[in-house]
C-alpha cells in the first residue's frame, strides 16, 4: 500500500512539475482574505478532483471557517497530505514529507476563497488592474480582458474552477451530510 501511494504521489508530482516548467502568462494576485469576511461558520466534506493535462487526482478535504481561522485538511487515500490554517494574517501548514512541492499552501488557500467568499470580499482584496465579474454562478477573475481563474456553479453541492494561469482544473463536490456550498 505504502508503493502505491509513492507511485501516485511520484505520477502526481511529475504532472505538476511539468505544469510548474511552463512559466505562466500571468501571476494570479494573492487574495488573504479574513477568515470573518466569510460572514458565515462554515464545515465542509469535500471531495477534490485535479485535472492537469491528461493527470487526474481525487482526494477527500475537511474544511473549517469560523471569524477567526480557515482550517483544510486534504487526504489522499486515507492518508493527510497537508492541513492548512489561516488566522488573517499568518498561514501555516504541516505537509507530509511525500507531498509534492508543487502543491502550494497559498494557492489552495487562494482557490477556496476565490471559490466561496462573496464578491464583495475577493473584490476588495484585487490589486486595481484586475476585476472580477460574478453573476451568481459564473466567476471569473480577470485581467487585460481575460478570464484567468473561473467558477462554475454545477449544482448547489459542485463547484468547478478552471486556473488558466497555472493550468490546471478542480472540481470540488461536498459530500453528502455537509452543508451545501455558499
Amino acid at each position: 500500500m505504502q508503493r502505491l501511494i509513492v507511485l501516485l504521489l511520484a505520477v502526481l508530482l511529475t504532472a505538476c512539475a511539468s505544469q510548474a516548467k511552463r512559466a505562466p502568462s500571468t501571476a494570479l494576485p494573492p487574495l488573504r482574505l479574513a477568515p470573518a469576511t466569510l460572514g458565515k461558520e462554515l464545515a465542509l466534506q469535500q471531495r477534490l478532483v485535479f485535472r492537469f493535462g491528461s493527470q487526474v487526482r481525487e482526494m477527500d478535504a475537511l474544511l473549517e471557517v469560523d471569524a477567526r481561522d480557515v482550517r483544510l485538511a486534504v487526504q489522499a487515500m486515507g492518508r493527510t497530505g497537508v492541513t492548512l490554517q489561516w488566522d488573517g494574517a499568518q498561514l501555516t501548514e504541516q505537509r507530509a514529507p511525500w507531498l509534492p512541492s508543487a502543491v502550494r499552501s497559498e494557492r489552495v488557500l487562494d482557490d477556496v476563497q476565490f471559490s466561496l467568499w462573496p464578491a464583495d470580499a475577493v473584490r476588495a482584496a484585487l490589486p486595481a488592474d484586475w476585476t472580477l465579474s460574478d453573476n451568481g454562478s459564473t466567476r471569473e477573475l480577470l485581467h487585460g480582458g481575460r478570464a484567468w481563474l473561473i467558477r462554475e456553479r454545477v449544482n448547489a453541492t459542485t463547484l468547478q474552477v478552471r486556473n488558466v494561469a497555472d493550468g490546471y482544473d478542480l472540481t470540488i463536490e461536498s459530500v453528502a451530510g455537509g452543508d451545501v456550498l455558499p
